[in-house]
């Protein structure tokens, strides 16, 4: 005579979702004629007189299916039910009630308390059978389910750890970039050039600088690669070596003359300059616009070139402001193109602003564009009179306080500050 209590699962004979059983019942009988059943039908039986044991139980094995009474002492199938739902399992266990309750309000209590299925009492075999089958299509659905969350989440895992080693990437990318601006404000004898750069991610494609060969002139910069992202950073960080601040030998903006002497060359010259050198490299794609001026600080003199660039600004002494340039192609677009630059002269307490069109094209609340009659309008709220760094936060400042704070920054934001004040 078999045991009232068998504590170890009997090898299965068939294949399934279902190859573990758990039957619970106070009465020995009752457990005798199911167990019987499923050994008969493949599967390994576990059985237990009560909902405690069963519990208990639970905490070493885990059934694929639970036929469990609803009336017994102690602990009732109900709350049995309950508490093996409860119970941390990485595997789902079907769990049918056996029960003598027909009435729809014991039926919604069970399946409030986590039962999938009922079984009257006394049992039918060919009932239970099918009871068991639809439980083993619904647990291969589950599990199948299961599977394919346990590859997405690992897929995930491998993807953030990818994102993590990209975003570290990204941030040494960053300070790579910055080192490019090594400062942010310069004196140039009484005169001052000062920068923005403000990437609308990790890296940008914008580039802003500075550089004087002997003193009595300054040549200043503002530049706009193509597209976004690493590969534009990659196209600033060469355009970074070809207007090098402390290499001159490297700075195409700068001409040998003999004796450990360097001097500026024309804003036009440096464009076509750069133009050869973006076009024969066969490996870039991109383009970038650009305004370059320099500026003799003794007189004022401004020579400017703009390559396909926005309209630098001349904000002069008097309040009044004046945009500059011709246009002209952007670099690195067709070979052999000849740039134009143009002249003027700065009186002492004028400023030059040249910037981008992540200024210009920002997008503001209304959906529209900040576009030149906005930057000028964002330009007389900022203080006048104050440091060049000052000048440009406030107007990073107030174009953030304009612009649709939902899309965020959609392209970089940069400009370059040129402050004459005499010789």
């Amino acid at each position: 005579m078999p045991n009232s209590e068998q504590t170890s699962f009997s090898e299965p004979t068939k294949s399934g979702s279902i190859k573990s059983v758990l039957v619970v019942d106070d009465s020995r009988l009752q457990r005798r004629i199911l167990a019987s059943l499923l050994k008969k039908w493949g599967f390994g039986v576990v059985e237990a007189e009560s909902g405690d044991r069963a519990i208990e139980m639970c905490h070493t094995v885990q059934p694929d299916l639970v036929l469990s009474d609803w009336m017994m002492p102690g602990m009732n199938g109900l709350e049995f039910c309950r508490a093996f739902r409860e119970r941390p399992s990485e595997a789902y266990g079907y769990f049918i009630l056996l029960t003598s309750k027909s009435e729809k309000p014991e039926i919604a209590r069970g399946l409030d308390a986590g039962a999938d299925d009922f079984l009257t009492k006394p049992v039918n075999s060919d009932e239970l059978r099918a009871r068991i089958s639809a439980g083993e299509r619904i647990l291969a659905m589950q599990r199948e389910l299961s599977d394919k969350n346990k590859v997405i989440g690992e897929t995930l895992d491998r993807l953030q750890m990818a994102y993590d080693s990209i975003d570290r990437d990204l941030m040494q990318a960053k300070k790579i970039q910055q080192s490019l601006v090594p400062e942010r404000s310069r004196d140039f004898g009484a005169s001052r050039v000062s920068l923005l750069l403000k990437p609308c991610g990790h890296i940008g494609g914008d580039l802003v600088g500075m550089f004087s060969a002997d003193g009595r002139h300054v040549g200043f910069y503002s530049i706009d690669v193509s597209g976004h992202g690493i590969t534009s950073a990659m196209v600033t960080a060469r355009l970074g070596g070809y207007l090098s601040s402390r290499y001159f030998d490297q700075n195409l903006g700068m001409q040998w003359v003999g004796n450990g002497v360097y001097q500026l060359r024309e804003p036009a010259e440096v464009a076509a300059l750069l133009n050869d050198r973006l076009v024969a490299d066969t490996g870039t794609d991109e383009y970038f616009t650009m305004a370059y001026g320099t500026v003799e600080l003794q007189t004022g003199r401004l020579k400017l070139v703009q390559a396909g660039h926005p309209h630098p600004l001349i904000l002069r002494e008097n309040s009044s402001a004046e945009f500059i340039g011709e246009g002209g192609v952007p670099i690195g677009l067709l070979p052999d193109i000849a740039y134009s630059q143009v002249e003027t002269t700065l009186c002492p307490g004028d400023q030059l602003l040249l910037y981008t069109d992540g200024f210009t094209e920002c997008r503001l609340k209304n959906g529209e564009m900040l576009e030149t009659a906005g930057l000028r309008e964002l330009i007389s709220k900022c203080r006048r009179g104050g440091t060049g760094t000052e000048f440009l936060d406030d107007l990073y400042l107030n174009l953030t306080r304009v612009m649709n704070t939902r899309l965020g920054l959609e392209d970089d934001v940069s400009a370059t500050l040129f402050e004459y004040s005499g010789p």
